[in-house]
């Protein structure tokens, strides 16, 4: 089973991205999506699939940190 993760976009140059997911720096396919630098993003098999807001982000957070409790 695979599964999305969350990042932030750190660097981009193109279609492009360097997203950081806590620390594991990952280069990202960006075209799929319209996203900046400092954005929050879903990240699926190498694409970024989605923008997420804010509160979309912390509650993906919360949710794999109670996974992590498990």
């Amino acid at each position: 089973m695979c599964i999305a993760s969350g990042g932030v976009i750190i660097e981009k140059r193109g279609h492009k991205a360097d997203v950081d997911f806590g620390g594991n720096i990952v280069e990202a396919e960006a075209g799929l999506t319209q996203c900046e630098v400092g954005d929050r993003v879903l990240v699926h098999a190498g694409c970024i699939i989605q923008k997420l807001t804010e509160t979309e982000a912390e509650e993906m957070d919360e949710i794999l940190r109670l996974m992590e409790e498990l």
